[in-house]
């Protein structure tokens, strides 16, 4: 006797667990509150996922005509403070294209997706929660686009702000995916990349902004999200939480993506023990956490450390003064979040 999986969202984490899952025979059901394919807001740069992880996700042959990023660059407020090349694999990739390629294969395998379908979140056995972020107050703001024709000096680009950061990355068809992190300020208002200019410019990156005005947005790409907390989120002890859903790592770590595929890797096998009855949901629920916390606890931890030296101005000063006399631990802060 099997028994069924059911996951609660289709993004990164949801998509790939349920191929892997099904590639091994199991009942999979998977709800997704939207549509595909569509655009999300995240950086779209995936650094530090080994083959080995993507394999067993089955899903390492996506990213054999992803954009293959090696250089990286980060400025303060038009200032360069290092470049560095990127010693991991990396790639570039919209979610727009991934996510709907998970989607095509996760259905080819075998997979029931139901779109449009939003479950609630309760800790039901058999139920893996992979929904993202859990809606609530928070102090950051999310904007997204696309840009064509956007002059970037390297692969990827890191701008920091008064109060933020901005992400800009070479992603597939010629185009950069541009992410920025902003603190909250309740008297910039205006829609699309009206929004966008008003945070650059209370940043101080007006470098940054002309740039993106000489190129083109694609206003499609343009999104922004509000209401969340960075770090692990508000979970029950009795439920499987998966991606972001199980905390949201700052985003210039260049991380999210790439825990997303190694939080679903770590559950393949405990969830199979569970379906195949060699495990109870409890013992599956707490076997999977375990890994979680190994895995990820460290990364977390330094991330939480070294996010304000990036979004608050007295501590960037200390950053600024250590990057230009060279002395930035930059390669070795780089592999630690991995």
């Amino acid at each position: 006797m099997t028994r069924p999986i059911q996951i609660a969202g289709g993004g990164l984490a949801g998509l790939s667990l349920g191929i892997a899952l099904r590639r091994r025979g199991m009942d999979v059901e998977l709800h997704e509150a939207g549509t595909y394919p569509r655009h999300r807001v995240c950086g779209e740069f995936i650094c530090g996922v080994s083959p080995s992880t993507l394999e067993k996700l089955g899903v390492a042959d996506f990213f054999d005509e992803a954009e293959s990023l090696t250089s990286a660059a980060w400025f303060r407020e038009g200032e360069t403070l290092l470049t560095a090349p990127l010693k991991l694999p990396a790639w570039g990739i919209s979610r727009f294209e991934l996510d709907e390629q998970l989607r095509l294969r996760f259905e080819n395998e075998g997979g029931r997706l139901l779109v449009n379908s939003r479950l609630k979140n309760e800790p039901i056995e058999g139920r893996v929660w992979t929904a993202g972020r859990h809606p609530e107050r928070g102090a950051w703001l999310g904007l997204k686009c696309h840009l064509r024709g956007f002059d970037l000096t390297h692969d990827l680009e890191m701008h920091l702000g008064r109060s933020g950061y901005v992400g800009v990355a070479r992603i597939e068809n010629e185009a950069v995916n541009l992410c920025g992190l902003f603190r909250i300020q309740p008297e910039l208002t205006g829609r699309g990349p009206e929004r966008l200019f008003a945070y650059l410019a209370a940043n101080g990156l007006s470098v940054l902004a002309d740039k993106v005005r000489t190129a083109k947005i694609q206003h499609a790409s343009f999104l922004g999200v509000a209401g969340f907390q960075l770090g692990y989120q508000r979970t029950s002890s009795r439920a499987v939480v998966l991606g972001d859903a199980y905390a949201m790592i700052p985003p210039f770590t260049g991380n999210g993506m790439s825990m997303a595929f190694e939080s679903a890797a770590l559950a393949v096998e405990p969830l199979c023990d569970y379906v195949q009855g060699r495990m109870d949901w409890n013992a599956a629920t707490h076997r999977i956490r375990k890994l979680l916390t190994q895995k990820f606890a460290l990364r977390l931890q330094l991330a939480r450390t070294l996010h304000p030296f990036l979004t608050y101005r007295p501590i960037q000063n200390l950053t600024t003064f250590i990057a230009r006399r060279g002395l930035l631990p930059y390669q070795f802060c780089f592999h630690a979040l991995r």
